[in-house]
């Protein structure tokens, strides 16, 4: 689909915004008091997120290739897959779709804030935090190490699967070899040729992305809480620290800001290193 790169980065803002109403939302609908999801388990969470992930990518994939994460925007440059001049762009949508995104789901559950007492509740359905903080030094220490090992094995599974399966589709192979019978996918005729395995083969590599953040999720999840992405975790601890108590409640704390570099250094190493070996592999 050929877009002007404005339509590209409100794609951005739009898919991100969806992530974070879907993936916080339900993290806010399973940890604030008084919800009807209220304690309703970490799978629910896992939907969330899976959805929050899915749907733009079903939306949006072939608008702007639904980065919607800052740290895939870093890799896909690094390694050539994308240009230098949209990545600032592109990260700015991002970062600034997240906060919007999270305003919604404050807006949305601003009773259930109120009704919360346990300061760590609120700021997990905003960011990342890590169960095993006592407040001390020594904690804080031991948090980022075990955190930044979380984010990067989680981050790297996902970046180096969603290149896999979204660049190796199911049809990908029919694409090349059209391409070496004279069919020039970029013109009308090409696209009717082969324009039923493409769409195809990459809906189902959309659909198997979500699944594979639910299992990253359930499985990598439960140390820091669903990150691997700096924009999902930035933009809403932002938000975080600028809302005051008589929207939040009370017993709002504060934002861990000790802790705030982890999903963001973190993810973009994992990102980095992702498409460099799926560029080793597959070119």
């Amino acid at each position: 689909m050929d877009v002007t790169w404005a339509v590209k980065y409100i794609t951005e803002f739009l898919g991100t915004a969806i992530l974070i109403i879907l993936g916080n939302g339900a993290v806010a609908n399973v940890e604030l008091k008084g919800t009807k999801g209220h304690q309703s388990g970490w799978l629910v969470i896992a939907v969330g997120y899976g959805m929050g992930v899915m749907i733009p990518a079903l939306m949006f994939g072939n608008v702007s290739g639904n980065h919607i994460n800052p740290a895939f925007t870093l890799g896909l440059a690094i390694s050539g897959y994308f240009p230098w001049a949209q990545v600032a762009p592109y990260i700015i949508a991002q970062l600034l779709g997240a906060i919007f995104g999270q305003a919604l789901v404050v807006a949305s559950h601003r009773p259930y804030y109120l009704q919360t007492t346990n300061p760590n509740a609120i700021l997990g359905s905003f960011s990342t935090i890590v169960n095993t903080d006592d407040g001390s030094k020594k904690s804080h220490a031991a948090s980022m190490i075990n955190g930044f090992v979380n984010e990067f094995i989680g981050s790297f599974i996902l970046f180096f699967a969603a290149m896999a399966m979204t660049k190796n589709y199911f049809g990908a192979e029919v694409v090349k070899y059209a391409a070496t019978r004279g069919v020039d996918a970029t013109q009308i005729q090409g696209k009717v040729a082969i324009g039923s395995h493409i769409n195809a083969g990459l809906a189902v590599a959309h659909l198997a992305l979500g699944f594979l953040v639910m299992a990253l999720v359930t499985s990598l999840g439960g140390p820091t809480g669903p990150g691997l992405n700096p924009a999902r975790d930035l933009g809403p601890r932002i938000l975080h620290f600028l809302l005051p108590k008589s929207v939040l409640g009370e017993h709002k704390g504060d934002s861990k800001w000790w802790y705030a570099w982890v999903p963001v250094v973190s993810p973009i190493l994992a990102g980095i290193a992702a498409v460099a070996l799926y560029k080793m592999i597959y070119g």
